[in-house]
């Protein structure tokens, strides 16, 4: 049963963020708004938790965040969510330095291009640099794809850009709420539309018109589930029962597995978008499946992890005992 921190958040939500995405111009405006307010970088705590570089690739940041002492040779790529169109926040933040401290991994983030001012073609151009250079510096099984939301959706198309590339495929892939068919082919998402608090149908074409203009929407660099599965690593997928993508995920899942992909699939009832990157009980079950996958991706199997997602649970709290303000603070932009 879904914890009555899961319904109020999902409450907040629905009369909050939900008009990015009933209308195009509701997109717009929250474009507009999140332009003047928006940054990329780092929280400035991470300037003490981690060591923290900053290069550019095609002119837009990629930071290096490595944890004080690295265990692991695995490096993970993180792909943030935003519709294309938001810039990374700190509920990524949160969730990429979380799984640096207690995998002990260094974590690349690239800042990629949005949309409207730039496109599909600039987000990939910047994006596969990234990967190329990480393949000059160690093999692909020493890499994961990390991605929430839209940066689900891209760890796989990159996965599949690098293959016609002829480059390996990274080690595995977690996939947060991904979009994976914008084609909405699938009848069952306008039934699940009713319910999600979150995502809306028409914000959500505005937004694939504004990072893929003239490209079809059954094409599989937009919608991947269209696209060779067979290149697929494997693959832990997350996805909310209240989620507007969910449907989609479940097709995947299924495609996936016929192209013979292992993929471990955690569906969690009544859970919204991207729910593993809000503090809320479910969210600490599924970032200690994430790091528990990960680790037996770094071949260290089921060892006890260095320490609970608990010790991270404490904005929420702090949250409701400081007041509403803070409260509404520590919820979600539009992922």
């Amino acid at each position: 049963m879904p914890s009555l921190k899961s319904h109020f958040i999902a409450f907040i939500v629905g009369h909050w963020h939900r008009t990015a995405f009933t209308s195009a111009e509701g997109l717009h405006e929250w474009i507009n708004w999140a332009r003047q307010r928006e940054s990329d970088l780092p929280p400035l705590s991470f300037s003490v938790r981690f060591d923290v570089s900053t290069r550019e690739v095609d002119g837009f940041p990629v930071h290096e965040v490595r944890p004080k002492q690295v265990r692991s040779r695995l490096r993970l790529l993180y792909l943030h969510g935003g519709a294309y169109v938001f810039q990374i926040s700190r509920y990524h933040w949160r969730l990429i330095g979380e799984l640096a401290e207690r995998l002990g991994v260094a974590v690349t983030v690239p800042v990629y291009p949005l949309a409207p001012e730039h496109d599909f073609h600039a987000v990939f151009g910047m994006t596969m640099q990234v990967y190329r250079g990480l393949l000059n510096d160690m093999p692909a099984s020493d890499v994961a794809f990390v991605g929430d939301s839209a940066g689900g959706n891209m760890a796989v198309v990159m996965t599949m850009l690098a293959a016609e590339e002829g480059l390996p495929s990274p080690a595995a892939h977690v996939l947060i709420s991904p979009g994976l068919d914008m084609s909405l082919a699938n009848p069952e998402i306008f039934e699940f539309a009713k319910f999600d608090p979150w995502l809306a149908i028409p914000g959500g074409l505005e937004a694939i018109r504004l990072y893929a203009p003239g490209i079809e929407r059954t094409d599989w660099r937009i919608s991947p589930l269209y696209g060779d599965l067979s290149v697929v690593p494997k693959t832990l997928l997350l996805t909310g029962t209240r989620d507007i993508l969910h449907p989609d995920c479940l097709v995947y899942v299924t495609k996936a597995r016929e192209a013979g992909v292992d993929v471990e699939l955690v569906a969690e009832p009544g859970m919204i978008h991207v729910w593993p990157l809000i503090a809320m009980p479910e969210a600490l079950r599924a970032r200690d499946r994430i790091v528990t996958f990960l680790r037996e991706v770094d071949g260290k199997g089921n060892d006890a992890v260095p320490r609970p997602a608990a010790e991270f649970a404490g904005s929420f709290v702090a949250a409701l005992r400081n007041g509403s303000r803070v409260l509404l603070a520590s919820l979600p932009w539009p992922i």
